[in-house]
């Protein structure tokens, strides 16, 4: 069971990974929520096998610890705020532009066809 819950958290990742590299928005919010879920079933995997609940009156030894469910918890709370403000940004360039690929800034092109000078010439 753990190699199924590598390789799935592999894939997750890299899969994630591929989509936030590419031009459309909507990629882009796709592979950031892969990369989110990858990152909570690390978070969960890491936590080790399941216990008893940690409550009192039970002995700690066969207790699960409780950090890493509080912390998949509150990445699932980020994580659905940031997928939410993006797909506002993604809105919002779709009725401006009626398209949700993300094109070169031509300022960013001007400067980075500049020679690079030195410190000293900058002064």
């Amino acid at each position: 069971m753990i190699l199924v819950l590598a390789l799935t958290i592999g894939a997750l990742f890299s899969l994630g990974t591929y989509l936030v590299l590419q031009r459309n928005l909507t990629r882009v919010i796709i592979g950031l929520a892969l990369l989110t879920h990858g990152a909570n079933l690390l978070l969960l995997g890491v936590g080790g096998k399941a216990g008893e609940p940690p409550v009192s009156g039970i002995d700690p030894s066969t207790m699960s610890d409780p950090l890493p469910q509080a912390m998949v918890l509150t990445a699932i709370v980020i994580s659905f705020s940031v997928t939410m403000f993006l797909l506002a940004l993604a809105y919002r360039s779709w009725t401006l532009n009626r398209s949700d690929e993300v094109e070169d800034d031509v300022e960013d092109r001007r400067i980075a066809r500049e020679p690079v000078r030195d410190a000293e010439d900058r002064l």
